[in-house]
């Protein structure tokens, strides 16, 4: 189980240049990629974009892509030609007119301003890749590395709490019949209270009979509390799982939800209602660490 949030970042050099990649990814819903290119280079976006789809399904991913000449490239600086022979023209003028012989040495020449330029060679798309696809393939490597020791961080305080859940839930189950029982005790002693034989009505009346079966079909929590542990069940199969589960498990978190909110509409109990309100609080935290799985 991988998280959705990692960096990563690696720098590959050539005879000829150098790519720096820094990539960041967060959290979305779906898979989106920004690359940051330099303009001259825009073409290769959708193959770089198809690299990095390769090796993400959810989240968005940032990568800022670096590229210049490297130091010992050659042409990597030049004179500039046209200045210095203009200079050298000006030179032999002033000498004729001084009938004095002036030169310039080289080190003076090179200290004249902008007489060393960059070269404006282009680089090339096919020069380029060469340089950026090992630098990105590596830091994808170090994001993707970061996103799984997120998701073991994640999968262990999940795990922790889907154990509280699941206690609190064999409670739930264990208590569910006290509230069919109480509620037939309770109206006995309200029948009692009230003069059961005033009123001409035996305990043991169909019509008694028939109102505590009503109560206890419309109180039986018996599906969804086998619905909860189903989901349990299939919520720890995804957390192993080694493919994208993250929309798995937010939809798990649904249907969880979906239960305990029946659970808690059919129990007419504090003391199943607290429960309820437990898991929920509990399963509130579960699913904002679930919006960070990949």
């Amino acid at each position: 189980m991988h998280s959705m949030t990692g960096f990563g970042r690696a720098e590959h050099a050539t005879d000829t240049l150098v790519a720096r990649v820094e990539m960041s990814s967060i959290n979305r819903k779906q898979s989106e990629v920004v690359i940051q290119l330099p303009r001259a280079l825009n073409e290769l976006d959708a193959h770089l974009r198809k690299i990095a789809l390769g090796k993400i399904s959810r989240g968005r991913l940032n990568i800022n892509i670096q590229i210049e000449r490297a130091a010992s490239a050659e042409s990597a600086v030049v004179i500039d030609t046209q200045k210095a022979r203009a200079l050298q023209s000006e030179l032999k003028r002033l000498s004729d007119e001084l009938n004095e012989k002036l030169m310039l040495t080289a080190a003076e020449l090179l200290r004249i301003p902008n007489i060393l330029i960059e070269s404006n060679e282009e680089i090339t798309s096919e020069e380029a890749l060469e340089a950026i696809n090992p630098a990105l393939k590596s830091a994808l490597i170090g994001l993707l590395e970061m996103r799984s020791r997120e998701g073991d961080n994640l999968k262990a305080d999940i795990l922790k709490r889907l154990d509280f859940l699941e206690k609190e839930a064999l409670l739930i189950e264990e208590h569910a019949p006290s509230v069919k029982t109480r509620y037939r005790d309770n109206l006995y002693k309200k029948l009692s209270d009230h003069g059961v034989e005033g009123l001409n009505i035996d305990l043991d009346d169909e019509r008694v009979l028939k109102e505590i079966a009503i109560f206890a079909e419309r109180c039986d929590i018996a599906e969804e509390v086998t619905r909860l542990s189903s989901h349990f069940k299939l919520f720890r199969e995804y957390l192993v799982s080694d493919q994208p589960v993250g929309r798995s498990l937010d939809f798990l978190c649904q249907e969880l939800n979906r239960e305990f909110n029946t659970i808690g509409s059919k129990a007419n109990d504090a003391t199943l209602a607290q429960h309820v309100v437990t898991c929920k609080t509990e399963l509130e935290k579960i699913r904002e660490q679930v919006q960070n799985v990949e």
